[in-house]
């Protein structure tokens, strides 16, 4: 096949780990593959597997810019001369798109639900599912068939995944000189991986930090990732005076590397697709704690592989993080488990295998 993948930019986020272990995943089953987008600090990665790159000015926002227009006449002479057989959105822009695509040259595309959208009146009266959709999880394809409406038939749960392989736990001197590298003391790490915005729930896990510092003085706690509400963040930081016991690091490429510094990997969300950072701390056998939202549950057996707690709860967090630091034997199960669970549930092989699948159910169906 001759695949042509849309995303907005290849900056460092989940959406752009997911279509670059999804195009490689692809490309080393012998299809051709293109990736067309704004670029990005990734694209490099992307190069250096053979995946070509069409450039297009798609980096916006907003579903009526012009340059969805300019991307839309650019990527009909690609479609045309590669033999584009299939296009695969993943971003409601991208959404877009694709279906002033298809209305023009007829090509099938799908798209992948990465989360949760906003009930907008134009996403209604415009949805742009394409031939099919992919919901990352059960949770999404619930909220697809509740309030979008979209048809059960044109949905297929197919779970993120990650090269387990990848994500494995450090040596113990290695680890000792990465946190150093990072300005990390001697004490346990508890981290986070997440876009810094409000629905990641890192004013809880903030909150929750006092009772830990109590019980465990030399606790800290990293906070790894980008965006709006950076500033809030770290103004709640100083007010609590926990700053020497919080620390924030910009977006990372190589994740591994900084998860191999935590003893106990946290994702609070108010609400989540999935949460492929999530699932990378797994595989590298962390005991991880997650509230009781939406993937979320798909990951997390409690007391299994893992710890639940309820969302926006800071003093039921701070116990969850407590227990794990303090019963290290418990902590070494449930990452054991995780690390297990994951390989057998959410491999990349998996995940390109089924998504192939729903390629060629496309092709494959009838006018």
């Amino acid at each position: 096949m001759n695949i042509l993948y849309l995303t907005n930019h290849l900056n460092i986020g989940g959406i752009t780990s997911y279509v670059f272990t999804l195009a490689k995943g692809m490309k080393r089953r012998g299809h051709n593959v293109y990736i067309a987008s704004s670029a990005g600090r990734l694209l490099p990665g992307f190069i250096a597997q053979g995946i070509v790159y069409i450039p297009i000015p798609i980096k916006t926002k907003s579903e009526a810019s012009y340059k969805l227009l300019i991307s839309k006449f650019k990527l009909l002479k690609y479609i045309k001369e590669k033999n584009i057989e299939i296009i695969h959105a993943n971003t409601r822009v991208t959404q877009v798109l694709s279906f002033l695509i298809q209305r023009t040259c007829g090509k099938p595309y799908i798209s992948t639900c990465h989360g949760f959208f906003k009930k907008r009146f134009f996403r209604k009266i415009f949805p742009c599912w394409g031939n099919k959709v992919i919901a990352i999880s059960e949770s999404v394809k619930e909220h697809l068939l509740r309030d979008f409406k979209v048809k059960e038939e044109d949905i297929r749960v197919i779970h993120n995944g990650i090269d387990v392989d990848k994500f494995r736990a450090q040596s113990s001197g290695s680890r000792v000189d990465l946190k150093k590298k990072l300005g990390l003391g001697e004490g346990p790490v508890i981290g986070i991986i997440a876009r810094l915005s409000e629905e990641k729930g890192h004013t809880y896990l903030i909150k929750a930090m006092p009772e830990v510092i109590t019980r465990i003085p030399q606790a800290q706690l990293l906070i790894v990732g980008e965006g709006r509400m950076r500033e809030e963040l770290v103004i709640l930081t100083q007010e609590m005076g926990l700053e020497k016991s919080v620390f924030f690091l910009p977006s990372v490429m190589d994740t591994q590397e900084v998860l191999s510094t935590m003893d106990l990997f946290v994702l609070p969300s108010l609400k989540e697709g999935l949460g492929l950072a999530l699932m990378e701390a797994m595989a590298c056998g962390l005991a991880v704690v997650g509230s009781d939202v939406g993937g979320i549950k798909s990951l997390i057996q409690d007391r299994y592989n893992g710890l639940l707690v309820r969302h926006s709860d800071s003093r039921e967090l701070s116990y969850a993080i407590l227990e794990l630091l303090q019963n290290s034997a418990l902590g070494k199960s449930l990452g054991s488990n995780a690390r297990i669970f994951i390989n057998q549930n959410f491999s990349a092989g998996k995940m390109v295998l089924e998504t192939e699948e729903v390629y060629l159910e496309c092709l494959n169906a009838k006018p």
